[in-house]
């Protein structure tokens, strides 16, 4: 839970990533009435660490300060998000089928600032409906304004990819694109973002794993967990498998012309895949914890993920080349 924060992070106090609390200047989460869990601790005052254990550094997560204006460093990695999909759109445009669209359907760098800012309003707009109907759909139907404080933390992937599908329909409607079309164009831009909100995740101390043996050479010490006990970086697992090696594998999957909805198809599948291992490391939310099966969340929202990316890339298969290209 948590991937996706509100866009005020820039300027703002930033969110604790598994509860939703708004976070101090200091690092230290401040605990809303009713919110509980991982991001919800203090710094222990007591416990020791033994010296060769790797211990979470505490960054203050105000990267900048002048006069009263704070940059927070989540908000700068929203921002590095939001340049590498423009410098990855923009490249996008020479792979096929893209590059060869001519006439009024033909792609251009102002379909990529388009599709970016519809996408941000989508992940906003998504991630916090998500949130409240998937997370705490109880607490909100008997709270309904509450769903619109959304500086009260509180955001979710899984409701911010919806908020993003939403966006691209919207878009290919208005453009008389294939909606198809515009996924697989959009698709493998992607991971790159989702690698930097890794990134601020770790650099907030959120979002942190599992308990891990002390043996494992990485294992590191979340003090504000409220346990001095190793755990799995959990936040470097994710950047790694739904960041970095997604993008690799999307990207050159990409590059060559594809039948209609198989990288978009491919981009469901791999997520998927790559979140449901990592929620196996990651601590599960604690007003949640784990659920039926013995599976998180997460990966219950997984699931779907993978089965729809799995059945899109099947049918797609049976299409022909470049079906969807053009009406």
């Amino acid at each position: 839970m948590m991937d996706w924060h509100f866009l005020g992070f820039l300027f703002k106090n930033g969110f604790c990533g598994s509860c939703g609390s708004p976070w101090r200047g200091s690092g230290h989460p401040m605990v809303l009435p009713g919110a509980s869990g991982p991001g919800c601790g203090v710094i222990p005052s007591a416990g020791t660490i033994p010296a060769t254990m790797l211990t979470y550094p505490h960054i203050d997560p105000v990267a900048l300060q002048i006069g009263p204006l704070a940059v927070h460093w989540y908000g700068l990695t929203y921002l590095a998000a939001f340049g590498l999909f423009m410098l990855l759109g923009i490249r996008r445009l020479q792979h096929p089928p893209f590059a060869s669209i001519t006439g009024p359907g033909a792609w251009t760098r102002k379909d990529v600032e388009d599709i970016l800012f519809l996408g941000v309003a989508g992940v906003v707009i998504g991630g916090r409906l998500g949130y409240c109907l998937f997370y705490k759909p109880g607490y909100y139907l008997s709270h309904p304004l509450e769903i619109f404080a959304v500086w009260q933390g509180g955001m979710a992937f899984h409701g911010g990819l919806l908020g993003v599908v939403a966006a691209m329909l919207w878009f290919a409607h208005s453009r008389q694109r294939p909606w198809l079309q515009v996924a697989d164009f959009v698709a493998p831009c992607v991971p790159t973002g989702l690698a930097a909100g890794r990134v601020g995740n770790f650099i907030n101390g959120e979002l942190w794993g599992r308990f891990a043996s002390p043996d494992l050479p990485w294992g590191m010490v979340f003090a504000h967990s409220g346990s001095m006990q190793p755990r799995h970086p959990s936040q470097v697992y994710q950047f790694l498998m739904e960041g970095l090696l997604l993008f690799i594998l999307l990207w050159l999957y990409a590059r060559k012309e594809r039948r209609p909805g198989q990288v978009a198809a491919a981009f469901l599948f791999g997520y998927g895949v790559f979140r449901f291992i990592a929620e196996y490391f990651r601590e599960p939310d604690a007003f949640l914890g784990i659920l039926s099966l013995g599976m998180s969340m997460g990966q219950w929202l997984c699931v779907p993920m993978i089965v729809g990316g799995a059945a899109m890339w099947l049918w797609a298969q049976q299409r022909p080349v470049g079906a969807l290209v053009s009406r």
